[in-house]
């Protein structure tokens, strides 16, 4: 199934998870010079026209950002145009007054393109670091969410929960001046669907395997809820990894050692089996939710992506592993140089 999507509405972003990455000696660059790297991606996004930069937050050795707001923050005074954002921030082990309070001020210093999406969080390490019990997973995602959504209408809150002090007509500090705009990160269950459509708040769909087409179930799910809530649909995006080089076969070459180093050492930890050259080839065909290749090869398949799912964002996550900050700078200048453009033509078709 397909969707008819105006070109003109098609928004091409940027996610990444600050991956530690090694330099032109091989070995792995510090945290500090990873930080300062991402900030200069950033810039570059903004310079070639892409509209969204977003930020994971992580607590673990081989992602190096786990204060996205303040990376978020030195890219906004260095760029002018792009949206700045997460991908995503871990409400469950966070205050939700504060995560509205330092999303409000990203907001003022950028003058009104700071984004926020809400996630339980794949990662785990943040719970038991400040103190929460994973066995609360879904309780402390649910009350915190619902507590942020009353937030957004920046009048007093009155709310009471299980997961934090109660607040009574509580207001909270510095006011946006055109709201704050929300996501919720889903990876696919219909449960968080449904409470992405109850809450209002836009649907961004985590696809990092297997076909896209697979969730256009939580698409039409969603738009079921939105009609059973009352509420308007919002837009719909999709988070997915890719590499942009000249080639395909370049791209290939370039990204596929670190998406290698990624998956072993993620896999390790929660009994993956070995990731495999023909576990790449797999997901960066036409079955799978991979993107890299030439800019023709990438800008067809987001275009396809977006065209089945009746979405209209995309956001790459241009970084996996230990891929080298000259092969992602590259490879951000061609998605918005060729690949946006390509992507807006194909859909006008």
């Amino acid at each position: 199934m397909s969707t008819q999507i105006n070109p003109a509405d098609i928004q091409l972003g940027l996610d990444t998870f600050g991956d530690v990455t090694r330099g032109a000696d091989g070995e792995l660059l510090s945290d500090a010079q990873t930080i300062r790297n991402v900030v200069d991606e950033a810039v570059l996004a903004d310079e070639v026209g892409l509209a969204f930069f977003g930020v994971g937050e992580h607590h673990r050795p081989d992602f190096a950002i786990s204060s996205p707001e303040i990376v978020l923050a030195a890219a906004a005074g260095r760029t002018k145009n792009i949206h700045l954002g997460t991908a995503v921030t871990v409400l469950s082990s966070d205050d939700p007054v504060r995560v509205f309070e330092r999303f409000a001020t990203l907001d003022a210093v950028s003058n009104g393109r700071a984004e926020v999406i809400l996630g339980r969080g794949s990662f785990i390490e943040s719970f038991p670091l400040f103190g929460y019990d994973l066995r609360d997973y879904e309780v402390l995602f649910e009350e915190k969410l619902e507590l942020f959504t009353q937030l957004l209408t920046e009048k007093p809150v009155t709310w009471q929960g299980t997961t934090r002090a109660a607040l009574d007509a509580a207001d909270v500090y510095p006011k946006t001046e055109h709201g704050l705009k929300a996501w919720v990160g889903v990876g696919g269950s219909p449960e968080s669907v449904v409470r992405t459509a109850r809450h209002g708040l836009g649907l961004m769909l985590a696809i990092i395997g297997g076909p896209s087409h697979r969730f256009r179930q939580f698409v039409d799910l969603y738009y079921r809820a939105v009609d059973s809530y009352e509420r308007e649909p919002l837009p719909i995006g999709v988070h997915s990894p890719g590499h942009i080089a000249d080639t395909d076969e370049q791209a290939r070459e370039e990204a596929y050692a670190g998406f290698e180093a990624l998956h072993n050492t993620i896999g390790r930890e929660r009994g993956w089996p070995a990731y495999t050259r023909a576990s790449f080839e797999r997901e960066i065909g036409p079955d799978g939710s991979t993107y890299v290749g030439s800019p023709e090869t990438v800008a067809q398949k987001i275009a396809g992506t977006l065209r089945t799912l009746g979405a209209e964002r995309f956001d790459m996550k241009f970084s996996t592993g230990t891929l080298s900050h000259e092969h992602m700078m590259r490879s951000i200048e061609l998605y918005g140089t060729k690949v946006a453009p390509r992507v807006r033509e194909l859909l006008g078709e």
